[in-house]
């Protein structure tokens, strides 16, 4: 069986992605989501010119991507969070230098370029140490730099984050937000981190199986897919009888609860009644009306597949 896969092997189509379309103006932080296998490194791809698409037009920066015009890869970058372009057993630093005279750019003027961004990343103290020493945060901070140093315009980011600690996550985006401010540079962006999206996207494009669903700000996805709100609270005294409570006249059930707080689940209509009831019915200390988490909206999408 082996050897006739060898020898008459079959192929099947796969349609990756399909009719997806939309415009991102310049400066715009975009990020692009989906669950696994829906099409987003593909699409980022096709974007850089890495796989020709069978059919379609896309302009980026004014060109083909599947061109791969000189002039094209100067404009653009990409960053993968699962794969390095560093090498592996020099500083990051020689690099870096390296990368400068591939893009052709002055060694005094690749200088400032490190000195800037390893100021904004806050990495100065690694640039001398073999990359195979590096931890996996300090390892992306220098694939930011040797992806931003010929400053482009048009900036791809596929999973950034993946892996890193709260703390360095919290960095990058911060850095990624400068950039942009910085050098009006353009970015699309995945992630399966929600806080990446929240920090830094005011727009989502959402794609499932291949086909782009939803196109439009995070805010508003989240009003058209969820029909409940969250409600917080914390009492001044230990709670006793909770359940006994007649919760579904208000649409609401209860999540969680401890001995001075718990959380309730409410038809939105029904909120401000539930509010109202609770603040007479309770000595109230704290008391909080929210949005369901942001995951659970998304997670409903990916699981039904619609809007």
């Amino acid at each position: 069986a082996a050897l006739n896969q060898f020898v008459s092997p079959k192929f099947q189509d796969v349609l990756a992605v399909n009719n997806i379309s939309f415009e991102i103006h310049t400066g715009e932080i975009v990020a692009l989501i989906g669950p696994n296998g829906a099409g987003k490194t593909t699409t980022l791809k096709v974007l850089t010119g890495l796989l020709q698409p069978s059919n379609g037009s896309i302009l980026v920066a004014g060109y083909i991507p599947g061109k791969r015009q000189h002039a094209f890869l100067k404009v653009i970058s990409m960053v993968l969070g699962n794969k390095s372009q560093m090498l592996w057993d020099i500083p990051a630093l020689d690099t870096f230098y390296v990368l400068g005279e591939i893009y052709q750019i002055g060694k005094n003027e690749v200088k400032q370029r490190i000195d800037e961004l390893s100021l904004m990343l806050e990495m100065e103290d690694i640039l001398k140490k073999p990359v195979r020493n590096l931890s996996l945060g300090e390892r992306m901070k220098c694939e930011l730099v040797a992806s931003l140093l010929h400053r482009p315009q048009v900036l791809f980011l596929d999973e950034p984050t993946l892996g890193l600690d709260i703390t360095i996550q919290n960095r990058l985006r911060n850095f990624i937000i400068q950039y942009n401010q910085r050098f009006q540079a353009t970015i699309l962006l995945t992630s399966h981190y929600m806080a990446d999206i929240e920090r830094l996207c005011s727009r989502v494009l959402l794609i499932h199986h291949g086909e782009l669903i939803y196109d439009g700000t995070l805010n508003e996805l989240s009003k058209q897919l969820s029909n409940t709100k969250l409600i917080r609270v914390t009492v001044s005294e230990p709670l006793s009888d909770l359940e006994a409570l007649d919760w579904s006249s208000f649409g609401a059930e209860i999540l969680e609860q401890n001995h001075q707080s718990f959380t309730l689940r409410v038809e939105k209509t029904q909120a401000p009644a539930c509010t109202a009831m609770l603040l007479n019915r309770f000595v109230v200390a704290d008391l909080v009306v929210e949005n369901p988490p942001l995951e659970a909206v998304i997670d409903r999408i990916y699981r039904e597949g619609v809007v």
